[in-house]
């Protein structure tokens, strides 16, 4: 199972792969506020990138590059992000009394029944919201699927970048998952 939800414990940089930019923040926090320690942007060459699906893999490596050493952040561990076209997102409704590893191994079960792809074409994360707001013997855990080729695909041209990924998560939530760790 791959990890798109676990919270970071080591710094990270935040980096956003668009189709048209290449995008790095790196966050501090002090009490209640945060501040940017730094920021990179660098515009990709038309293509490579076509609805969400890297193309060049060189190019946008090299792009990453660019913008992580205009950035010149304090690390090079970093939080990627997966647009929310190309996830599947949904809310289950599960026993409260279960363990993480019971609810993982429950959804590897029942997983076909919320997923379009067969299990060795995914990688697949969930995360417990909590109590469940009609009946608090359940709990809404809400389950994120993605094709494993686009996760790996993220992960290879972050690392071809020099780039060390610890995170990756649903792009909708990262921002809200940064200033919440």
């Amino acid at each position: 199972m791959s990890f798109i939800f676990r919270e970071k414990k080591k710094p990270v940089i935040g980096i956003d792969i668009s189709s048209t930019a290449v995008k790095v923040l790196e966050l501090s926090r002090s009490g209640g506020r945060y501040k940017v320690e730094s920021f990179g942007y660098e515009p990709l060459p038309s293509g490579a990138i076509d609805e969400y699906i890297i193309k060049d893999h060189e190019l946008v490596a090299k792009t990453i590059r660019k913008a992580v050493s205009a950035a010149k952040p304090k690390v090079r561990t970093a939080a990627l992000s997966l647009p929310g076209s190309m996830v599947i997102t949904k809310l289950v409704e599960m026993d409260a009394t279960l363990f993480d590893f019971e609810i993982e191994n429950q959804l590897m079960m029942e997983a076909e029944q919320y997923i379009p792809f067969s299990m060795d074409e995914v990688n697949m994360d969930f995360d417990v919201l909590g109590p469940n707001a009609e009946d608090e013997t359940k709990n809404d855990v809400l389950l994120a699927v993605s094709q494993t080729e686009r996760v790996d695909d993220l992960i290879s041209v972050s690392r071809a970048a020099k780039v060390s990924p610890l995170v990756v998560d649903v792009e909708a939530y990262s921002i809200e998952r940064a200033f919440n760790v």
